[in-house]
């Protein structure tokens, strides 16, 4: 039995999906305020061993090479998304900088908008 799914879960997943290509630019292009405006200012971005503020991560991201300057190919994936209500989890796939991550991102819907709240990332598998 197949579930239908409202105008409204539509438009919650379209909204995820509009931060997450956000987020894909603001990495590939080194932008740090788009970068800023889709974190919220208390995330954690978590790998093993790793554990960095937004802030600080932004800093790694602003002193790094930008992916679109070496002409690298935009290459990133959202390899699964889901919404349940105000929530919703994220799995991408990130090609960068000569190596390949899958990162989990958390996001919360507050004061009118979607915001990544958690980030976990590593390297891909072998």
């Amino acid at each position: 039995m197949s579930k239908s799914v409202s105008a409204a879960d539509r438009s919650a997943e379209n909204a995820v999906r509009q931060v997450i290509h956000d987020y894909f630019d603001g990495l590939h292009f080194a932008d740090t305020n788009l970068l800023e405006g889709v974190f919220s200012e208390d995330c954690v971005l978590k790998a093993p061993g790793i554990r960095r503020t937004r802030q600080q991560w932004l800093e790694l991201v602003a002193s790094r090479n930008v992916p679109a300057k070496l002409g690298t190919q935009k290459n990133y994936q959202i390899l699964s998304l889901e919404v349940m209500g105000e929530q919703a989890m994220v799995k991408v796939l990130c090609p960068l900088l000569d190596d390949i991550f899958i990162d989990y991102l958390g996001l919360l819907f507050e004061n009118g908008q979607w915001l990544i709240v958690n980030k976990m990332y590593a390297h891909q598998p072998e």
